[in-house]
C-alpha cells in the first residue's frame, strides 16, 4: 500500500541530514562582528524562533540551504535537497545554533515542532514561500554570523488534481512537495502523495505564496506551472487554516536512458540528473546495467551515477561536477551511458 496521502510538510527530516539555488535576489547580510568561533575552516549561525503574533519563542529546526549550484548537488538516496547542515531549538524553544558550517551562501528553512506554525523560507521581516525572497547569509571561518528572528504564522494547506495530458486522473502515485528529493524504494515521500484519483492534499505551509515540485513514476519531474526551473514556477497562495487549489497536468517528457558498466553495481543504484544552472534534482532512475530517466524538454542537465561500491561519476567519466558533460533535453530521445571500469577524469 502507498504511504498515506496526507503527510505534513512540517515533519521533520533528520535535522543534520539536511541541501539550493543560484544568485540570490537579496543582497547577502554580513558576518556578524563578535567574537570568532568554531574553527579556521568552518563558522557558525545563531538566531531565534519566535511566534510572529505573539512574540513568545517557539520550537523548530533551520536547514541551510547553499544558494550556489555544486554544494546543493550533494544530496543522496532518501534525502530531501535541503542541505547537509542544520540546527534546532531546545525543549523551551527560542535560541537556535548551528555549528560547523563550511564557509559560503546560505538560505534558511524553518520547519517547526508544532502543527500551529507553518513552514517558511526565512525573509528579512518574516517567513516567505519563495526561495528568491528569502535572506541569503553568508558564512565565514571562524566567526558567527546572526541570521534574522524566524517568525512563525499559522499554516495553511494545499489540494489538487494531477491529471495525465490526456485530461484523465494520473494513476502513478505522485509526490508533491516544496523541494525536490531523491526517492528511496523502501520509503515514502517527505510531501504528499496522490491518491487513486490523482488527489493530493500538502498541509503545514505558512501562509505566503508557495511553488510546488511533482514527481511520479512514468512522468517527468517538474514544478507548478510545467517548468524544470524552480525560477519560473508558478505559486498558489496558501492563507492560514483555509485550503487553497493547485491542479496540474503531468506530462511524460522526453526519455533519457543508457548502461551502466561496473564490476559490481551497488544494490540502490541510482542516476540522478540535475538542472545544469540550478542545480535541482529534476529526475531520479533506480539504476542496474540500464537505468531511463524522463525529463521535462527544454532544460539543460547534468548526470551524476551513484551506481557502484566506488565514488560516484558524472557523465561522461568526472569525479567532481565541474567535469561533468551537460546535456540539452529536447523532444528526442538521448543516450548517456557510464562506466565505471576504467580511472575518472579530475
Amino acid at each position: 500500500m502507498p504511504p498515506s496521502h496526507r503527510h505534513s510538510v512540517t515533519r521533520l527530516v533528520a535535522p543534520l541530514l539536511a541541501l539550493a539555488l543560484v544568485g540570490g535576489a537579496l543582497q547577502p547580510l554580513p558576518a556578524a562582528a563578535g567574537p570568532r568561533t568554531g574553527t579556521a575552516t568552518t563558522g557558525e549561525l545563531r538566531t531565534t524562533m519566535r511566534d510572529a503574533a505573539t512574540g513568545a519563542d517557539a520550537r523548530g529546526c533551520l536547514n541551510l540551504i547553499p544558494v550556489d549550484r555544486d554544494p546543493l548537488t550533494v544530496v543522496a538516496i532518501g534525502e530531501e535537497q535541503i542541505g547537509r547542515h542544520a540546527g534546532c531549538t531546545g525543549i523551551e524553544g527560542g535560541a537556535v545554533v548551528v555549528t560547523n558550517v563550511p564557509p559560503g551562501r546560505y538560505r534558511l528553512l524553518a520547519r517547526p515542532y508544532e502543527t500551529h506554525h507553518g513552514l517558511q523560507w526565512v525573509g528579512a521581516h518574516g517567513g516567505t514561500g519563495q526561495r528568491e525572497k528569502a535572506t541569503v547569509v553568508t558564512v565565514r571561518a571562524g566567526r558567527t554570523v546572526t541570521a534574522p528572528t524566524v517568525r512563525f504564522d499559522p499554516p495553511g494547506a494545499v489540494t489538487g488534481q494531477l491529471s495525465q495530458p490526456d485530461g484523465t486522473p494520473l494513476v502513478y502515485y505522485a509526490s508533491v512537495t516544496t523541494m525536490p528529493f531523491v526517492a528511496h524504494p523502501k520509503y515514502g515521500s517527505p510531501g504528499a502523495i496522490s491518491d487513486d484519483d490523482g488527489r493530493y492534499t500538502l498541509t503545514g505551509l505558512g501562509p505566503y505564496h508557495w511553488p510546488l515540485y511533482f514527481s511520479a513514476n512514468q512522468m517527468a519531474s517538474q514544478w507548478s506551472g510545467g517548468t524544470a526551473d524552480w525560477r519560473e514556477a508558478r505559486t498558489v497562495r496558501v492563507r492560514a487554516a483555509r485550503t487553497a487549489t493547485l491542479d496540474q497536468t503531468l506530462t511524460p517528457g522526453t526519455v533519457l536512458s543508457g548502461t551502466v558498466t561496473a564490476p559490481d553495481i551497488s544494490y540502490y543504484a541510482q542516476v540522478i540528473a540535475f538542472h545544469s544552472r540550478t542545480g535541482d534534482v529534476v529526475g531520479v532512475s533506480d539504476a542496474g546495467s540500464e537505468y531511463t530517466l524522463r525529463l521535462l524538454p527544454g532544460q539543460s542537465v547534468v548526470l551524476r551515477c551513484d551506481c557502484a561500491y566506488t565514488p560516484s561519476r558524472w557523465y561522461p567519466n568526472a569525479a567532481q561536477i565541474g567535469g561533468a558533460q551537460p546535456l540539452r533535453v529536447r523532444g528526442t530521445p538521448l543516450t548517456a551511458h557510464f562506466d565505471f571500469t576504467g580511472a575518472t577524469v579530475p
